[in-house]
């Protein structure tokens, strides 16, 4: 059974599609493919069935030479059951998206994208919508690595099983 990770950010169009990819293409050189599935959603109903943001786009095929991949989708409750770990991208989103946990198991899989960051000592992924191109690219290194630490943490969980 794959371990299975969902991305949680506002709109589901900058942040948590950045990650869901970046992860994917960790995943993907590691071989792992087939025992780690990501997906990513939003807290709020914004950008539903939209494509990631061309300016996040932009700075991930800059920075990484990836492809952003993925359609905005809402987060449900339902995703508790279907996810291992829950990766919220600041503390509104892991508030919301706790607000919405039944059990104690629920809030347990939910954690702060940056807890798995080993180079950056920020405890938030800023939202760039807002700002400029700088921004973006911040997120994407961000990303990078709190998606190393978080593979290395999916990795360790794996062996204890």
């Amino acid at each position: 059974m794959p371990y299975k990770l969902l991305f949680v950010c506002l709109g589901n169009i900058c942040r948590s599609p950045s990650a869901e990819n970046i992860m994917n293409h960790l995943i993907e050189q590691a071989g792992l493919s087939d025992e780690i599935i990501c997906d990513s959603a939003g807290t709020s109903s914004y950008h539903i069935g939209s494509p990631p943001d061309r300016r996040m786009s932009a700075a991930a095929a800059k920075k990484l030479g990836i492809k952003l991949r993925g359609h905005a989708r809402q987060f449900q409750k339902s995703d508790f059951q279907d996810f291992d770990l829950i990766l919220a991208m600041d503390r509104e989103n892991y508030d919301n998206i706790l607000a919405l946990a039944a059990t104690p198991q629920d809030r347990d899989r939910v954690h702060l994208m940056c807890d798995f960051c080993s180079r950056y000592t920020l405890k938030e992924v800023p939202d760039p919508y807002y700002g400029g191109s700088d921004g973006f690219e911040q997120v994407i290194d961000l990303l990078v690595d709190a998606c190393e630490g978080l593979l290395k943490y999916v990795l360790s969980q794996q062996a204890r099983t």
